[in-house]
C-alpha cells in the first residue's frame, strides 16, 4: 500500500479528534458561547493560521482572530481589537474584492488569508437556523465563508452556503462588533420644500406625508403651515381686542391691499421661523402655503439666497380631476376649521369655494412660460398621474421626488400580520428559520376566513418574507402572492437561534447595550432596527403604489412598517406591540391612518418585551406658542369625529 501523504495523515487525525470531541468552551472567556466542533479542515487551517499569528505582535493576532472568527471573541476583546484596527502598525485587508466563487483573496495582502463565517449556526432542537443568503452585499454578517484556493489541488474555495456568485465588494473592511450605531449625520443637508398650488389640491396632505416619510428615514423635518400661523395670530388678536378678526373669503381677496399685505407678512414670518429652525439643526423645512404667484415665489427665493447651504425645491400640486377637488373640499368643511366657526357645512362650503376663486384669479402655475426654468421643482398632477421634474440634483431632493412619484390617493387597506406561532417562538429563541407550531398552523387555517370577511370581493395581494414560517402562514390564502427577501426578520447575527437568557449569559455587554438603545444597536454580525428601516425603503415605495395588501411578516419588520404609517418616533419603534395571531388593518387617511385589530382566538406565546423603565434626561428646547401653532397639523389633517347635522 502506498504511503499516505503526511499532510493527509494530519488531516485524518484532525478529523478523528473532531469526531470524538464534545463541543468546547473557549478558554479564558467565561461567557463564550458553546460551539459545535468545526469541520476538520477548517479547524486545521484555523490552528495553523492562529499559530502563524503568534509570530506577530499580540494586537495583530487578536485582530486576525476577530476577523476570522468573530463569534469566538468576547465583547471586551472585540472592543480592544476594534481600537487596534485604527493603528497604523496593524496590517489588515484594506481592499477585498470578490468577483466569483473561484476568486481567491489577494495573495500579496499582508492580512489574514481566510474569511470565515460571522457565526456558527446554532444547534437546531426542533427548529432550523436562519438561512444565509450568498447574495448579500455585506461581507460581515452575510453568512458567506470562504477559504483560499489550494494551489496544489486547484480546488475552489469552500462557501457556506454554496450558491450564486458573490457581488464585488470593495472598500475598507471593518468587522461588525455589535456596537451601538451612531445616528446618520445629516447636518449638511438643508432643504426648504416650498409648496405651490390652489386650495383643496392636497398640499398639506403631501407635506405631512413627506414629513412622516423623511422622519422615518431619520431626517429632522418640520412642516411650517402659514394657515396655522394665521389662525394663531388671529386668535391672539381676538383675545387682545375682544373682536374676532376677519378670516372668511374676504381676507383672501387679492384686490384688498391691506389683507394682501397681512398675508405677505404672515408668509414671510413663517419662512423666517423655518430658516431659524434649520440653523438649529433641522434638515428639511416644508413651507406649506399656496405660493400661487410668481412674485411670492421670487420673494422666497431672494430670502433663501441669503442663507448659504440651503437648497430650495418647489413642489406644485395640480388637481384636474373634479372628483378629487370635491373630496378635498368636503374634507376641509368637515374638519372643524375655526375659520368657519358658527357656520353650517353648506355655508362653510360656499365660503371656501369663494376663497378658491380668489386664488384662481391670480394663480400663475410654476414655470408656465419658462421664466422659472432656473428653479428646482417637482410638479405633480392628480397625485402622481403625471410628474414633471426640473433641476432635481441633490441626493435628498431625488429621494423626495422619487417618494412623491410613488404616491396615490385611491382608497385602500393595508393588513399586517405576523406569521403564525413558530417552534422557535415556543422555545423562546430569536431568529432562525423554524416551521410553525401546531397553534401556528391553526392560525394559518383560520386566516383566510378573517381576510375574506374584511376584504370581500376586492382585489388583494399577499406579500410575505422568504422564511418558512411566513410562507406556511400564507400557504392557505387564495390570493396572488409575492415573496420579498427584504421582509425577512431582523438578522440577529451570532445571537441567531439563542434565547434572551442565553444572550444575557454569553454576551452580557451586548445585551445591556441593546436594552440601552434598541433602535441603534446592531447585533454582532447582524442588523439593527436602523438597518431594517433602510432595507425596507423599497417595500415602502412599492406599498405606496399598491391597492389592498396583506403583509405576513415578522415582529421587527412589522414594527418598522407600522411606525412609518403612524409617524412614530425611533425611540418608540422597537417597542410597538405586534402580537401573534392578530391582523392589523390600516386605512390611510389625510391625517395618518385609521386602525383596527382583529385577534383570532388561537393560543400563542407572548414575545413582546416592554421598554426598560429608564428615565430620559434629554430635554427639548421650549417652543413659542406661535412656533407650536405653525408646525402643528392644519384642521384638514387632523382626525375629527363624524357627526350628523
Amino acid at each position: 500500500m502506498a504511503e499516505r501523504d503526511p499532510s493527509q495523515q494530519k488531516h485524518d487525525a484532525a478529523a478523528e479528534d473532531a469526531a470524538s470531541s464534545p463541543p468546547k468552551m473557549i478558554d479564558g472567556a467565561s461567557f463564550a458561547r458553546p460551539m459545535p466542533p468545526p469541520d476538520p479542515m477548517e479547524r486545521l487551517k484555523f490552528e495553523e493560521h492562529a499559530a502563524s499569528s503568534m509570530n506577530r505582535p499580540a494586537a495583530d493576532g487578536l485582530v486576525a482572530l476577530l476577523r476570522d472568527h468573530p463569534e469566538l471573541v468576547s465583547t471586551s476583546l472585540a472592543k480592544e481589537a476594534e481600537r487596534q484596527l485604527h493603528l497604523e502598525n496593524v496590517p489588515r485587508n484594506t481592499r477585498i474584492r470578490m468577483q466569483s466563487y473561484t476568486t481567491p483573496v489577494d495573495e500579496n495582502d499582508d492580512g489574514p488569508s481566510m474569511l470565515f463565517p460571522s457565526s456558527t449556526p446554532p444547534e437546531t432542537n426542533g427548529g432550523r437556523p436562519r438561512r444565509r443568503s450568498s447574495s448579500s452585499s455585506a461581507l460581515v454578517g452575510s453568512g458567506i465563508a470562504m477559504m483560499p484556493m489550494d494551489k496544489d489541488s486547484e480546488q475552489p474555495p469552500m462557501w457556506y452556503p454554496t450558491g450564486a456568485n458573490t457581488p464585488s465588494i470593495s472598500g475598507t473592511f471593518t468587522p461588525n462588533l455589535g456596537e451601538t450605531g451612531a445616528p446618520p449625520d445629516y447636518s449638511g443637508e438643508k432643504v426648504v420644500v416650498v409648496m405651490v398650488g390652489l386650495p383643496a389640491r392636497g398640499k398639506s396632505y403631501l407635506a405631512n406625508k413627506l414629513m412622516r416619510y423623511l422622519q422615518w428615514r431619520e431626517y429632522n423635518v418640520k412642516v411650517f403651515n402659514v394657515g396655522q400661523l394665521r389662525r394663531a395670530v388671529a386668535h391672539q388678536r381676538g383675545l387682545s381686542t375682544g373682536r374676532r378678526p376677519v378670516q372668511t373669503a374676504a381676507f383672501f381677496d387679492p384686490h384688498d391691499a391691506d389683507y394682501r399685505k397681512q398675508r405677505d407678512q404672515l408668509a414671510a414670518r413663517c419662512l423666517d421661523e423655518l430658516v431659524a429652525w434649520l440653523k438649529k439643526g433641522g434638515n428639511v423645512g416644508i413651507h406649506d402655503a399656496t405660493n400661487t404667484t410668481r412674485a411670492r415665489r421670487n420673494l422666497i427665493v431672494e430670502r433663501l439666497r441669503r442663507e448659504p447651504g440651503i437648497r430650495v425645491l418647489f413642489l406644485e400640486t395640480i388637481a384636474e380631476d373634479p372628483d378629487v377637488i370635491n373630496r378635498n373640499v368636503d374634507v376641509k368643511v368637515r374638519s372643524g376649521d375655526p375659520d368657519y366657526r358658527g357656520m353650517s357645512r353648506e355655508q362653510a362650503r360656499e365660503d371656501f369655494l369663494r376663497r378658491i376663486k380668489h386664488y384662481e384669479d391670480v394663480y400663475e402655475p410654476l414655470d408656465v412660460d419658462g421664466s422659472e426654468r432656473h428653479l428646482s421643482y417637482c410638479k405633480l398632477v392628480d397625485r402622481g398621474r403625471s410628474t414633471t421634474l426640473n433641476l432635481v440634483n441633490s441626493f435628498l431632493e431625488s429621494q423626495i421626488a422619487f417618494y412623491l412619484m410613488n404616491l396615490h390617493a385611491s382608497p385602500r387597506n393595508i393588513f399586517l400580520s405576523r406569521h403564525g406561532e413558530s417552534q422557535y417562538n415556543v422555545q423562546g429563541k430569536i431568529g432562525g428559520d423554524s416551521e410553525l407550531s401546531e397553534h401556528g398552523w391553526a392560525y394559518a387555517r383560520a386566516l383566510p376566513g378573517l381576510v375574506r370577511d374584511n376584504i370581500g370581493d376586492a382585489k388583494l395581494t399577499v406579500w410575505h418574507s422568504s422564511m418558512r414560517r411566513t410562507g406556511q402562514t400564507a400557504s392557505m390564502l387564495d390570493y396572488p402572492k409575492l415573496v420579498w427577501k427584504a421582509l425577512d426578520e431582523l438578522d440577529a447575527g451570532v445571537c441567531d437561534g439563542m434565547t434572551y437568557e442565553e444572550i444575557e449569559q454569553f454576551y452580557p455587554e451586548d445585551y445591556a447595550n441593546r436594552d440601552e438603545d434598541k433602535f441603534n444597536y446592531r447585533y454582532r454580525g447582524g442588523e439593527s432596527y436602523r438597518d431594517v428601516v433602510v432595507r425596507l425603503e423599497p417595500v415602502i415605495m412599492e406599498l405606496e403604489r399598491q391597492d389592498n395588501i396583506l403583509i405576513i411578516g415578522h415582529q421587527a419588520i412589522l414594527r418598522c412598517l407600522y411606525a412609518y404609517f403612524h409617524g412614530l418616533d425611533q425611540s418608540e419603534l422597537p417597542y410597538i406591540k405586534i402580537p401573534l395571531h392578530t391582523v392589523i388593518k390600516l386605512t390611510p387617511k389625510a391625517y395618518g391612518c385609521d386602525e383596527e385589530r382583529y385577534k383570532l382566538p388561537i393560543e400563542a406565546v407572548d414575545t413582546h418585551r416592554p421598554k426598560p423603565g429608564r428615565s430620559s434626561h434629554s430635554e427639548k428646547e421650549p417652543e413659542s406658542e406661535l412656533l407650536r401653532a405653525m408646525t402643528s397639523a392644519p384642521p384638514s389633517q387632523q382626525r375629527v369625529d363624524e357627526k350628523e347635522e
